[in-house]
């Protein structure tokens, strides 16, 4: 029976063949070429199986069963095209693994944070944020010491210039007839914009400068420090008064103004850059040149005008507040251990 099937399908496939053959749209091809087309299919060559078998972990007893991932004979990453992990293939982890994976990754955030910690950064909520201000000895508010310096200043101005009290004169400097408040207060009082301007310029430049080595303390300690230091300089050596005759009428001598104060924050933070580090040593340089060129300026100005040059500039002020920064530093160094 299955002998007369097969010969019957034969006699209705080779009409079937021939015609295939003659017709202009398959073209001239072999008769034995069409033949196979339309035949039956013949056994193939069995393909040689992959040596590679994915085994099927089965879960432990409990565990959430792991969703079925799609099967494609390859997934693109980039550039790398890697083999597909199927269902049950490598990706399946032994019982375990996700435990150990867990034990691990908090030991390496362990210890992330205490690195960070012990190179001065700061662990919060939101991330890391670097510690500012003195290898992280000294607190550096973000600036303000400085700010609350020129906000004083700008107060004063403002009352003297602007407002005219009368009161505001009292805080002058009176080489005359000097008061023991007037060595803090007139370092804090201008006489006009220009005087006022230039000098919280650079005591904004500077000023920061300072508070980022020596902290919101240290730059009023050497505002202050400085300042006096320059009203003093300035009572022992200017004339007490001008004018006159025999000493009688004459107009007495004021002081006022931040730049003695400034001209020490010059010195302080150039000194203060000084220490075997590349960094530090570069910015003592930059820092450096220009607060050299302008003490040497000041030294000729005072000895050409004698002390007070055009326009009232008090030189011996400027030149004292450089010399009184740099003895406080000095002395500092000596008294205070070294850094570590």
């Amino acid at each position: 029976a299955h002998g007369l099937a097969r010969r019957r399908f034969a006699m209705s496939v080779l009409p079937i063949a021939r015609l295939a053959v003659a017709s202009p749209r398959v073209g001239a091809l072999p008769a034995r070429f069409a033949a196979a087309r339309l035949a039956p299919a013949v056994a193939r060559p069995r393909q040689r199986a992959s040596s590679l078998k994915c085994v099927n972990v089965a879960p432990a007893p409990g565990a959430s069963p792991r969703p079925a991932q799609p099967s494609h004979p390859k997934q693109r990453r980039g550039r790398f095209t890697v083999p597909s992990a199927g269902k049950g293939g490598f990706n399946a982890l032994p019982d375990g693994t996700d435990d150990l994976i867990k034990k691990y990754g908090d030991t390496a955030r362990a210890t992330g944070q205490f690195i960070g910690k012990a190179s001065g950064l700061a662990n919060e909520k939101k991330g890391f944020k670097l510690k500012r201000g003195g290898g992280g000895s000294r607190g550096y508010n973000e600036g303000n010491g400085v700010f609350l310096l020129l906000l004083l200043n700008v107060v004063l101005f403002v009352l003297d210039n602007w407002m005219h009290l009368p009161f505001m004169k009292l805080l002058y400097l009176n080489h005359m007839h000097p008061q023991w408040w007037q060595f803090v207060t007139s370092i804090f009082c201008h006489a006009n914009w220009g005087h006022l301007s230039g000098n919280i310029f650079f005591l904004y430049v500077f000023g920061n400068i300072v508070e980022q080595e020596e902290g919101t303390f240290g730059v009023w300690f050497s505002y202050l420090f400085t300042g006096i230091g320059a009203g003093l300089a300035s009572y022992l050596m200017l004339p007490k008064g001008v004018g006159g005759v025999l000493g009688m009428g004459a107009a007495a001598t004021v002081s006022l103004g931040a730049s003695g104060a400034v001209f020490g924050l010059f010195a302080i933070s150039v000194l203060t850059k000084l220490r075997l580090d590349f960094k530090k040593l570069l910015e003592c340089v930059i820092l450096g040149q220009f607060v050299i060129e302008r003490f040497v300026s000041e030294a000729k100005m005072a000895t050409i005008a004698g002390g007070v040059g055009a326009g009232g500039v008090n030189h011996v002020a400027h030149l004292a507040g450089a010399l009184v920064g740099v003895f406080l530093i000095v002395g500092l160094s000596k008294i205070l251990p070294p850094e570590k």
